[in-house]
């Protein structure tokens, strides 16, 4: 049986607009400042740039996808991505 993520859909389905880069790096560093903080209707409600709902979801399934945020049990949206692990990771030798 295959589990259903919330944001993981066919960006195909829901792109109405793509977003720009400034508003998908607006978006990452607003969910990095306040993790953990909003559900994502209240966060897509208390970003400082308005948008249209579909535009989120496309930046919303963009960073999922990349492993950047993670949405927890009480649906709160999470900053998880961890630079430094990553580049760990990079600068390993074995392949």
């Amino acid at each position: 049986m295959e589990s259903k993520n919330k944001l993981s859909c066919n960006t195909d389905d829901i792109i109405t607009r793509m977003p720009r880069l400034d508003t998908v790096i607006m978006v990452e560093t607003f969910i990095k400042e306040h993790n953990g903080d909003y559900k994502k209707t209240e966060l897509f409600n208390s970003l400082p740039k308005k948008m249209m709902w579909g535009t989120f979801n496309v930046i919303l399934a963009y960073l999922v996808e990349n492993s950047k945020i993670g949405i927890d049990n009480s649906d709160h949206v999470i900053y998880i991505w961890n630079p430094q692990l990553a580049q760990r990771f990079m600068n390993n030798k074995r392949y």
